[in-house]
């Protein structure tokens, strides 16, 4: 029986005890007159600073992970901000290319059209502005196709320049269109002047790409590399004094009487984007018509 007892209840010494309310009483107490003394004699200060020091190790282990992870945040919101900060840049970047592209492509236009306004009050015939449409080259032939067309005014014969100087002659017109044959074109011809020695020679189109010939030159005349031929005038088409070409090559050989003078052209069909077609020089279709009166005049004479 006293067996038994014992194994269901404790001893009467473990029964009997503080309860929890003293416990909790007595606990106040002490924290309280532990806070009073350490305010005023300051007893705890070098257990907390013992206390600081050995639980300082502890402290840094437990907030590495918080202190990993605020520096990874970090790390990825500079990373997106930096990305997106790329982006906007290159985006922006490319978008003043686009527009420095245009501005370079309108300064060269507007150059281009500044020359021909001064070349265009510098001729002394009317003429119209026409933008080409295309190059219609090939193999056996130089042209290009304006967008002035009989309906504005041009005529078959009419010269086309640019602000570099005479590109061709308008060879077949359209209603609204026409089609310029190029200088350097193998079946065209202009009179030119040697500016340097004033004489007289025609220029044809050259069997070599964009390349003019000037045929029928004496062996010993005076012709030089670098010399500048203008148009002479004398053929009724072309204005007096336009630029032509420039001589690049003089070949003397003494088995012929002739010398081999090949000239390139100042207007060329890869750079024409506006031209200047001109009108009949002054004068002219007034001779025109009066040769052909003569020319159509029945002959008097003998007797009647």
């Amino acid at each position: 029986m006293a067996l038994a007892t014992l194994d269901r209840s404790p001893p009467p010494l473990f029964r009997q005890g503080t309860s929890a309310l003293n416990k909790l009483l007595v606990c106040a107490a002490l924290s309280v007159l532990l806070m009073a003394a350490d305010t005023r004699w300051g007893v705890t200060a070098p257990l907390r600073s013992v206390l600081a020091t050995v639980l300082n190790p502890v402290q840094r282990a437990l907030l590495a992970p918080v202190d990993a992870y605020d520096e990874l945040r970090d790390r990825l919101r500079g990373a997106r901000a930096a990305m997106a900060a790329e982006q906007a840049a290159r985006a922006q970047l490319a978008q003043q290319a686009l527009v420095l592209a245009q501005t370079r492509t309108l300064q060269l236009e507007n150059e281009r059209l500044r020359k021909q306004l001064g070349l265009r009050e510098a001729v002394p015939v009317p003429a119209h502005a026409a933008d080409v449409l295309f190059q219609a080259g090939d193999l056996f032939s130089q042209r290009l196709i304006i967008d002035r067309g009989r309906a504005d005014g041009v005529r078959p014969g009419a010269a086309a320049i640019d602000e570099r100087g005479v590109l061709g002659q308008v060879t077949r017109v359209h209603l609204q269109s026409a089609e310029v044959t190029l200088l350097a074109d193998k079946e065209a011809s202009i009179p030119v002047l040697n500016v340097r020695t004033q004489a007289l020679m025609v220029a044809f189109g050259g069997e070599r790409e964009a390349g003019m010939e000037l045929r029928f030159v004496a062996a010993n005349a005076d012709i030089n590399v670098g010399d500048e031929l203008v148009t002479s005038g004398l053929d009724g088409v072309y204005p007096p004094g336009l630029p032509v070409a420039r001589v690049v090559e003089v070949q003397r050989r003494g088995q012929t009487s002739f010398a081999r003078v090949r000239a390139q052209p100042h207007a060329r069909a890869d750079g024409a984007r506006q031209v200047l077609v001109l009108g009949q020089m002054p004068g002219v279709e007034a001779a025109q018509q009066e040769a052909q009166s003569a020319t159509d005049r029945p002959k008097t004479g003998g007797r009647p």
